[in-house]
């Protein structure tokens, strides 16, 4: 049951858990496909030079994240201008589902390369446009001082369903002497279902948001109208932030650090193979002990962040991802490698979900998906550029080691500019 009070949708428990669940039912997508098993296979089942497989995984990276650029700010103006956000959800989790299950055809041959990246582009595309309506909803479902805790929650359950898609890829497919369904592992069909995997399991575990969480109301106006107000809301909107810069300098320093974290995992899984020649099931292995310590660490950090403020926990987290990436790129045992790496999680899910929290706690009132698509413009705006960075200093050094470190760059950019930004003391501190 819920009630309007204000802008705010007042909902229930479980009207609040079927939106985490969204975080739970999407996450297997970035962890099994982007981060550690599908990227792998890319690299070393496909392209089959590590080196070669990390520069065109990063020009990949690169077009999705132009796409969303452009397309994010745009479509959120629209939602707003329209009402609900369930039928935007609906239609871009269909394109991860599909795109997802696509990757089963990339066979282990160079000539399914650019097959490969087509449906890793369309999936990633479906997937953070979809983002961008999930956490548009939040501002509109649960009081401002809830806010740390619900982004927290949903981020820790996101690595929890990816934790568990990642043992039933290693356990029932990847490392069993026998895979489920008499898979073929000469062909490598072992490795591709995970596509099928991760498609399967969002579609399986999305329901609960759409039958649970309640949406704004339906908006009598059409579909043209919704475009051009749409858009007129957005230049709006884009010139009114000389009158929100405390919100411009958050979404400018979020920009660069999350583009060093998006870079981080669009190469984590690749440089662990070709760095420190793991094979795919010591790959996952570490995937399923970094989403434990990032799960750990999103759900512990959610109280703090209520209690301390967004800012403070962003900070924290990003001088923890300093210190632990830096680790990461510098070790040459891969010991040090396992130890640095999952020390490393523990900051990631913070500083992802401290960011969702601080930009619904600063969006104007009414205004919410139009400045989280903002805020994904700010994701994405320069999201080609940390992966396209990476492919050339791979390329132009040979050293996978060396492309990597351009994400330490990126999060300390991105942590003196946070600096500069003011917390917001209410719900109204938004300029």
């Amino acid at each position: 049951m819920t009630e309007l009070s204000g802008e705010r949708l007042r909902t229930s428990k479980k009207g609040m858990w079927g939106w985490a669940l969204y975080d739970w039912a999407n996450s297997p997508y970035t962890t099994v496909i982007i981060t550690f098993v599908f990227g792998t296979y890319f690299a070393k089942g496909i392209v089959g030079d590590e080196v070669r497989g990390q520069e065109l995984w990063g020009y990949a990276a690169s077009i999705a994240g132009l796409i969303v650029a452009i397309g994010s700010p745009v479509l959120g103006a629209i939602a707003d201008a329209g009402g609900p956000r369930k039928p935007w959800l609906a239609v871009f989790t269909a394109l991860c589902i599909i795109g997802s299950g696509m990757l089963w055809y990339a066979e282990p041959d160079p000539g399914f390369a650019h097959w490969a990246m087509f449906w890793v582009i369309i999936s990633t595309v479906g997937f953070e446009f979809g983002i961008v309506f999930n956490n548009a909803m939040l501002p509109d479902l649960v009081a401002e001082e809830r806010l740390g805790r619900w982004s927290g929650w949903a981020w820790g359950l996101g690595y929890l369903g990816g934790l568990s898609a990642m043992i039933i890829a290693l356990l029932g497919f990847v490392q069993a002497e026998t895979p489920l369904f008499g898979l073929d592992k000469e062909n490598l069909e072992h490795i591709r279902v995970v596509g099928p995997l991760v498609a399967i399991w969002f579609l399986a575990f999305v329901w609960p948001m759409f039958m649970w969480t309640p949406d704004k109301e339906k908006s009598s106006a059409g579909l043209g109208e919704k475009v051009s107000t749409g858009f007129r809301q957005l230049g709006q909107t884009l010139k009114s932030l000389r009158h929100h810069r405390n919100v411009l300098r958050f979404l400018i320093a979020r920009m660069i650090y999350a583009d060093g974290l998006a870079t981080m995992f669009a190469f984590g899984g690749i440089y662990a193979a070709g760095t420190f020649g793991m094979e795919l099931t010591e790959v996952i292995t570490f995937g399923i002990i970094l989403n434990v310590t990032a799960g750990v660490g999103a759900i512990c950090f959610a109280w703090i962040d209520d209690w301390i403020g967004s800012k403070p926990t962003i900070i924290i987290s990003l001088v923890g991802l300093i210190t632990t990436a830096f680790g990461v790129i510098i070790v040459e045992d891969v010991s040090w490698f396992w130890v640095w790496g999952s020390l490393l999680g523990i900051f990631v899910g913070p500083s992802q979900a401290a960011s969702r929290s601080l930009m619904a706690r600063l969006a104007p009132a009414g205004h919410s998906t139009e400045f989280f698509g903002l805020y994904a413009l700010t994701g994405k705006a320069t999201a080609f550029l940390g992966p396209f960075l990476v492919a050339i200093v791979t390329a132009s050094m040979d050293s996978q080691r060396w492309g990597l470190a351009v994400v330490l760059a990126f999060f300390i950019v991105g942590l003196g500019l946070l600096m500069t930004v003011r917390a917001p003391h209410s719900s109204g501190d938004a300029t």
